[in-house]
């Protein structure tokens, strides 16, 4: 009934001072500054314009919403010469009826897009780029007059609460719908994932019953059902909206970690940026699945979306895939007491434009929030207004925040939400792994009745960068790969962890950074902001989360080596590894995860690694000299990071 026309295509952008250039949307004009380093990236108001045709609609029964996915950070919107939307976010979908605008054929509309500074609308100031532009896309919606609500917080108009019953048996199915008019009617058909209706019922407030209830069930099962709304007006149906969601319930528990559908569900995961390299955050369906697909492959199922809302594909694939999903609002690390309005309205799209999501568990209501935030006492008030607001407008998810480093366990901001979690990099920005034990063994003892999580936790790594004698700084493949290490048998140790987040996923854009030899990268991500060099630290999580047999040989990129004998690490899932040494079977170890052989090295050594149908494979050679394109240059400095 509603037809979405994509106006992507043929738009003019005017950077101040320049002429215009012709773009198609998504578009960021910080793909380039915005990732070379310098935090030099150009922050300000650009305007796109566009012209189109007025569409087909009977302007008796319909009208035209003019719709956005996403402008970073500011938006100031005008057709034809009059203003008609002002929108201060730059992650989340917006969107207003724009039928008395138009013209009888052709229109012009024009967007000022603006990621200036400011002390109002977060991010403005955070370790990563605030990428300025229309880098989603936009579309036309002709519907009728009388619809679904469309103006309130660009939400769907339908809201489903979902949760299993009678010991799992049957789905309680809550369903809650809002329309522009008083009359009509509102039906609501309920189908399964072959599309066979499995019941249905009438009105705007109503509860179904699923009998036989097939769960949603993480990885294992990510079962969705699909509402399908219908109102009715005068014996005809005008308008019509549908979602998809889960049946699931979930739980946490101070000692014994999170809960899925009633049974032991260890959060054990990745944090994810949004932005590519050459493209900042104006990404395509086709590279939001390939980082699901990758995400997937190590073995992930749970994802923190940082630090903002993110694409609604996105969350449509972490639905499909059964990923676990932290969502959050980027009021991130300093508070602003002009800002407060802004994080409000941000959580408020936040939620309403994602509550049918399964994925979804909790809200995130801040991050590192204490790194440069002088007027304290505001600040704790705001989490206070916002955790409040979070659980009126969901009784179902629970709330957490991320605490900065030097937030001390006694800080009152971690005790404000149901749950807390750390972004630590103990062993990384400061000595000693052990440190991790002692930090999570140290709050669990003061406060044994609150869950505490990992975050953020990671550790610079470079493909190209390499030493036998790996150390804390060196930014070197093999010391992210002892720094992960390290972890993941601390948390064995500490089951207790209600979730953990590796950062990161992927490399993403610091342009205030310049470390590790590439300027404008936070390089702790398990794989390349090109998505095309999975490090070694990669294959570690995948032999611990992953079910797909393999097996993978470590420094295979530190192929040069001086020693008569090397130390050759290899991480897989299966429990038996075989090496053969230039064609000779030499060794079978038994074991967990890491395996680790010493290997002579007097001039080739042709290494092949199996495991029942897995292989893999690796040559080093014996040279006089350290190769130097394994070390990083020593610049007299540590390198700037983002909050110097």
């Amino acid at each position: 009934m509603r037809k979405f026309i994509n106006i992507n295509k043929t738009w003019s952008f005017q950077f101040p001072g320049k002429q215009p250039l012709p773009v198609d949307l998504p578009h960021t004009w910080n793909a380039v500054d915005g990732q070379d380093g310098g935090n030099d990236y150009w922050r300000g108001s650009c305007v796109y314009t566009k012209v189109f045709d007025t569409p087909a609609y009977d302007p008796e029964t319909e009208c035209v919403y003019l719709e956005f996915r996403g402008v970073n950070a500011t938006a100031d919107v005008s057709l034809n010469g009059s203003k008609c939307i002002h929108h201060d976010g730059g992650y989340s979908t917006f969107r207003k009826d724009v039928t008395g605008l138009l013209r009888e054929k052709e229109n012009t509309l024009v967007v000022i897009a603006d990621n200036g500074v400011n002390d109002r609308v977060y991010p403005q100031k955070a370790d990563f780029t605030f990428y300025g532009g229309i880098y989603r896309d936009v579309y036309l919606i002709v519907v009728n007059k009388k619809h679904f609500e469309m103006d309130h917080f660009a939400g769907p108009g339908i809201q489903i609460t979902a949760k299993p019953c009678e010991g799992y048996e049957r789905g309680d199915i809550e369903i809650r719908t809002w329309t522009n008019c008083e009359e009509g009617a509102v039906s609501v058909r309920i189908l399964d994932a072959e599309g066979k209706q499995v019941t249905q019922g009438e009105g705007k407030e109503l509860r179904l019953d699923i009998p036989n209830v097939h769960l949603w069930n993480g990885l294992e099962s990510p079962y969705l059902y699909t509402a399908v709304a219908t109102l009715t007006v005068d014996g005809k149906p005008v308008d019509e909206v549908s979602s998809r969601f889960g049946v699931r319930d979930f739980h946490y528990h101070p000692k014994t970690g999170f809960y899925l559908n009633g049974k032991s569900y260890p959060l054990r995961g990745v944090s994810r940026h949004q932005d590519r390299r050459g493209v900042g955050n104006a990404l395509t369906p086709a590279m939001h699945l390939e980082d699901m697909n990758l995400i997937c492959e190590v073995g992930a199922n749970t994802i923190r979306l940082a630090h903002y809302q993110h694409d609604q594909y996105f969350y449509d694939l972490c639905d499909e895939r059964g990923m676990v999903v932290w969502a959050e609002i980027p009021y991130i690390s300093e508070h602003m007491p002009n800002g407060r309005e802004n994080t409000i309205s941000q959580m408020k799209e936040l939620i309403v434009q994602n509550y049918n999501h399964a994925s979804i568990v909790c809200w995130g209501v801040s991050n590192e929030i204490t790194i440069s935030t002088r007027d304290k006492a505001d600040m704790l008030d705001n989490h206070r207004v916002l955790n409040d607001l979070v659980h009126e407008m969901d009784k179902t998810r629970f709330t957490t925040l991320a605490c900065y480093a030097m937030c001390g366990p006694f800080n009152k901001v971690a005790h404000i939400t149901d749950v807390v979690s750390w972004n630590l990099y103990l062993g990384w920005y400061v000595p000693g792994l052990w440190l991790n034990d002692v930090w999570m063994r140290f709050f669990h003892l003061v406060y044994p009745g609150r869950c505490l999580g990992y975050s953020e936790y990671g550790c610079e790594g470079m493909p190209n960068l390499h030493s036998s004698h790996p150390r804390r700084g060196d930014h070197t493949e093999e010391y992210q790969a002892i720094y992960h290490e390290y972890l993941l048998k601390c948390f064995e140790r500490n089951p207790y962890m209600w979730a953990t987040h590796v950062w990161n996923m992927f490399d993403f854009a610091a342009d205030a950074r310049d470390q590790g030899g590439e300027p404008g990268m936070n390089h702790k991500g398990l794989i390349t902001f090109d998505r095309k060099t999975k490090k070694d630290s990669f294959y570690l999580y995948k032999a611990y989360w992953s079910r797909e047999p393999f097996v993978h040989i470590c420094s295979k990129r530190y192929a040069d080596r001086t020693e008569k004998s090397i130390t050759v690490n290899v991480y897989s899932n299966q429990n038996e590894v075989t090496l053969y040494l230039n064609g000779q079977k030499k060794e079978t170890q038994y074991g967990r995860y890491v395996f680790t052989f010493t290997v002579p090295l007097d001039e080739t050594a042709r290494i092949r690694i199996t495991s029942a149908e897995c292989s893999d494979e690796a040559v080093f050679r014996h040279v006089d000299k350290p190769n130097p394109a394994y070390t990083l240059k020593d610049t007299g400095d540590k390198g700037a990071n983002w909050t110097k």
